[in-house]
């Protein structure tokens, strides 16, 4: 989606001995990786060995449940088995390329694949518990105006495995592995909230969604696991059939001609496609709310009547606001709404009966807060980026434009 400078703290890796056999990690790039496939594909692809089902499941246990990163730690699985194994497979992980810690508790990683590509993933602490911000996409297809993964351009969709992994990453970092019960885990929640539009990549997002849901291996159940999208209305209606997660929407304006000046998407699919389809989202009620996500910007939303405009728009709809302070990143365009302005607008939803909380940004020293997400998987050249600068600074001026003349 989506949208985090002071002091970057970085952390050695994990596996230092990974990361310095560059010729072990190629080798084992061309073996396909077990992580990511689904129970089917898993019984099917021992069967392809010569194996019979329960070898299956027993892998499954120890890459879900247990979080082995190689078969050897697979200890009873017979030794000829495990080579057989590791000739023909990888159980699959990202390499870190970077990781760094927030001084308010924040971790992000940069996720290294297989084929040079690069991601980010953070995970935001909340007391004894918190939740995993995971990408779906390097890059992304849109270009939301406030939003600095919207600056880089989609590279490609990430794979069920790429996901999965991320989530398998975090918890190495933390140690929680076996798979704790629910009371005892800190990674306790999954938002899918990071680089790319997941509703894009759906396929991807929801097999790696299902490994992670399934009982028996990492067991985070659907209630934990919030997906948000702008808004690709098709694949909203579809979400809720086959996943059943919570929903989160990135709004950020109520009306047509504001949202499409800072999210193109709306052009597509305008303001009342999209709120029909939140309140047609299954299993919608008092306890199980959709979040309307909203980037507070000076001057561009953050009036009194957007806020009223809001409370007319989402009636009726089991639902709650998360106000977001923007968080600047290096040429960014918007500033952040004054704080007295934020709060006017929160009690103005809040009077009206809606849960209107405003977070706490996190993690800004790393560039790990919503909308700062972004890679170095695409290189510019000096020239291309001034451009690309030059045209974002022109969209913003003429969004500005428009807003002043319709006023």
């Amino acid at each position: 989606m989506n949208v985090t400078p002071a002091i970057s703290l970085a952390i050695p890796l994990a596996d230092p001995a990974a990361a310095s056999t560059p010729k072990a990690g190629a080798a084992q790039a061309a073996r396909p990786a077990l992580v990511g496939l689904s129970k089917p594909e898993l019984i099917e692809t021992m069967a392809g060995l010569g194996e019979k089902p329960f070898r299956a499941k027993q892998i499954w246990h120890w890459m879900y449940h247990q979080g082995a990163k190689s078969f050897a730690e697979m200890t009873d699985l017979s030794k000829d088995f495990r080579a057989k194994l590791e000739d023909h497979f990888t159980v699959g992980r990202p390499d870190v390329a970077r990781e760094q810690t927030s001084t308010d508790g924040t971790r992000k990683w940069l996720m290294n694949f297989s084929d040079g590509q690069k991601a980010e993933t953070v995970f935001i602490p909340d007391d004894d518990r918190g939740a995993v911000c995971i990408s779906s996409q390097v890059g992304c297809t849109l270009t939301c105006r406030f939003c600095h993964t919207g600056t880089q351009r989609l590279v490609r969709n990430l794979t069920s495995a790429e996901i999965v992994g991320q989530f398998m990453v975090a918890r190495d970092s933390y140690g929680e592995w076996p798979t704790p019960n629910d009371q005892r885990r800190l990674l306790s929640n999954i938002v899918m909230m990071g680089m790319g539009e997941p509703l894009y990549n759906f396929d991807n997002v929801a097999k790696a969604l299902k490994i992670i849901m399934a009982d028996d291996g990492i067991a985070l159940g659907k209630r934990r696991i919030t997906l948000s999208t702008s808004g690709v209305v098709p694949e909203i209606r579809r979400c809720g059939a086959e996943l059943g997660v919570n929903l989160a929407i990135s709004l950020h304006a109520p009306d047509d001609d504001t949202r499409s000046a800072i999210m193109p998407i709306n052009k597509k699919y305008p303001v009342k496609e999209l709120i029909q389809a939140c309140r047609d989202y299954p299993g919608l009620n008092n306890a199980r709310r959709i979040t309307f996500e909203y980037v507070m910007l000076k001057g561009m939303n953050d009036t009194a009547q957007h806020a009223k405009a809001l409370v007319k728009l989402i009636s009726g709809i089991p639902s709650k606001f998360n106000l977001i302070p923007f968080n600047p990143w290096p040429g960014s365009l918007y500033e952040c709404s004054d704080p007295a302005t934020v709060r006017a607008f929160s009690d103005i939803l809040n009077n009206a009966g809606y849960t209107a909380t405003v977070r706490t940004p996190r993690g800004r020293d790393i560039l790990a807060a919503c909308g700062q997400l972004r890679t170095d998987s695409e290189r510019l050249s000096a020239k291309e980026q001034r451009l690309r600068d030059e045209q974002e600074r022109k969209i913003a001026e003429a969004a500005w434009q428009e807003k002043e003349a319709a006023i």
